[in-house]
């Protein structure tokens, strides 16, 4: 599995997420979790939804998957059971680029993510509202 670079994937979230009001926390292999409801410390909460929604069980629905082409970067975003939880596939990490193969490499990318759990960046907006 293709590394990305943990630069290029704050760079891309910034992007794709762009109401600056939105906190988020992203993991190491490209997971995003936006944290809608920021309470305490971000990583924590974040980490939780991950724990719960992250692994993917074939056959259930954790296992399922939806794809995104994306329009402001290039790549795609594979949707899961959880609403929040985003993962990032870059343009070259697929050996395929039809829908099914993006979005199971993504399910794998979500999965290593949701088991190992090491968050790599935590994007704080909260204090940010009350400029816009």
């Amino acid at each position: 599995m293709t590394a990305v670079n943990t630069e290029i994937l704050i760079d891309v979230w910034r992007r794709l997420l762009a109401d600056p009001r939105k906190s988020w926390v992203l993991f190491e292999h490209g997971t995003c979790v936006v944290v809608t409801a920021p309470d305490g410390e971000l990583a924590e909460q974040a980490t939780e939804v991950l724990k719960a929604y992250g692994p993917a069980h074939a056959g259930s629905s954790s296992g399922d998957f939806g794809v995104i082409d994306l329009k402001d970067a290039e790549g795609w975003v594979v949707t899961g059971e959880h609403v929040d939880v985003l993962t990032y596939v870059g343009p070259d990490e697929p050996g395929d680029r039809a829908e099914i193969a993006v979005g199971l490499f993504g399910r794998s990318k979500r999965h290593r993510d949701g088991t190992e759990l090491h968050v790599v960046h935590v994007e704080d907006n909260r204090g940010s509202a009350d400029s816009v």
